[in-house]
């Protein structure tokens, strides 16, 4: 186990854009923790939502005077084969799980849980990766609440890898997912609904002035934003249909002709798949020249090209949630998205951006195309989209939600 590198955060640095009320909440949530120690656990530093939520939750809860620690886990290919092979079985598909694959599992989980020598009063594990892990800390420190925060998409699990997971989920005093539906599939204790959240105030996504849009600007070169883009930012899996975007693109390509297209992508550490499926994705996009196929562009150089896309498209087969999307409607850009999993939640058709079903890419290209065509309507949706998102996806929203719910399990359990 290892502590990740943080940047130290202010609480005060969301004034401007969210309620005052909701950051008194906050630091009276944290008064009431004053004296807890709080410990995150998850299976990547970098890369992919989790990472980047905890990089901003953990630092802002230490700032607040809530003494919180995150680690993360120590592990190789082995096992990140096998806990990306549960991943793809509880979002409903996948190899067989064998007793080798759990074996691995259970020997790098009990390694990992061996090194945390600290106390904690509460303990928050991250989706599927750590629950190997809750035996030992349970023993350790019987009586700190472990949470569960559930990211991923639940709707149709596959039973053997909803069963494995829930050898493991009876050690769990609350679950916490990102929809109520998801939370119906396995059984925990107690559960929340929370909706997770962007952080307003970092490079990906604050404000950029002109000067620093023109700069990156140049910096996506040869992309040339004097003709459509239609972009589509999000890890390569292949959950997220990179080809699925690359079908809706030609689609409405046949009634915007100098449409370009932008897949942007980072890798997980914990993630085998994304290497091979950005190989994938660059070969079948390598003769049109007007794809461009990147990945593992700096914060300020995506949220630069959210801002200066026409539309940003997310066509999701299985979503957990879908920050990209929310990211992206901060930035006054409408987005046409597939009803998987949390997008509905941030997508209003009509209002906000359009909504297709998940492997309708045809019907994806047609969206994209009446927005396209329309210059008043993609305005009118983009000023609508950054004000659904202040209102319910900013990270001091989320973290008053988490907040109350350490309160309530550190009460249950005095």
């Amino acid at each position: 186990m290892h502590p990740p590198s943080l940047l130290e955060r202010s609480i005060e640095a969301y004034a401007t854009v969210t309620e005052r009320d909701r950051l008194e909440r906050l630091r009276e949530l944290a008064e009431t923790l004053s004296g807890v120690r709080i410990l995150h656990v998850n299976s990547t530093a970098t890369g992919g939502g989790v990472a980047e939520l905890l990089r901003s939750i953990v630092p802002l809860c230490n700032d607040l005077g809530v003494e919180t620690d995150w680690l993360v886990m120590d592990a190789d290919d082995d096992f990140f084969e096998v806990t990306k092979a549960v991943h793809n079985g509880l979002q409903g598909s996948g190899e067989p799980l064998t007793a080798e694959m759990k074996a691995i599992y259970r020997e790098v989980t009990e390694a990992n849980a061996a090194e945390i020598e600290a106390e904690y009063d509460l303990i928050v594990v991250h989706d599927p990766q750590p629950l190997g892990m809750l035996e030992r800390l349970a023993e350790r420190m019987p009586d700190a609440p472990i949470v569960w925060r559930c990211h991923v998409d639940l709707t149709d699990p596959v039973d053997e890898y909803r069963a494995f997971v829930s050898e493991y989920t009876d050690r769990i005093d609350h679950g916490i997912f990102s929809r109520t539906a998801y939370a119906k599939t396995i059984d925990v204790a107690e559960t929340s609904v929370v909706y997770p959240s962007i952080d307003p105030v970092t490079e990906k996504n604050r404000s950029l002035d002109e000067a620093e849009l023109a700069t990156e600007r140049d910096r996506l070169d040869p992309l040339s934003f004097d003709e459509p883009v239609v972009t589509q930012v999000s890890r390569f899996d292949p959950w997220k249909d990179q080809f699925g975007t690359l079908e809706a693109y030609r689609t409405a390509r046949e009634a915007v002709p100098e449409l370009q297209l932008v897949l942007v992508g980072g890798m997980a550490g914990d993630d085998p798949e994304g290497l091979e499926l950005y190989e994938r994705v660059a070969r079948e996009a390598v003769d049109d020249p007007d794809v461009h196929v990147m990945t593992d562009l700096p914060d300020t150089t995506v949220n630069a090209l959210q801002r200066l896309s026409d539309v940003v498209v997310q066509k999701s087969l299985r979503e957990g949630f879908g920050l990209v999307v929310a990211e992206a409607l901060w930035k006054g850009t409408p987005v046409v998205g597939s009803t998987a999993g949390g997008i509905p939640l941030q997508i209003v058709d009509g209002h906000n951006g359009y909504l297709v079903e998940p492997d309708d890419a045809t019907g994806a290209g047609n969206r994209l195309v009446d927005l396209l065509e329309h210059d008043e309507r993609r305005t009118t949706f983009g000023e609508n989209a950054r004000e659904h998102v202040r209102d319910r996806f900013l990270l001091p929203r989320q973290l008053v939600d988490l907040l109350e719910i350490f309160v309530e399990a550190l009460e249950r359990n005095s």
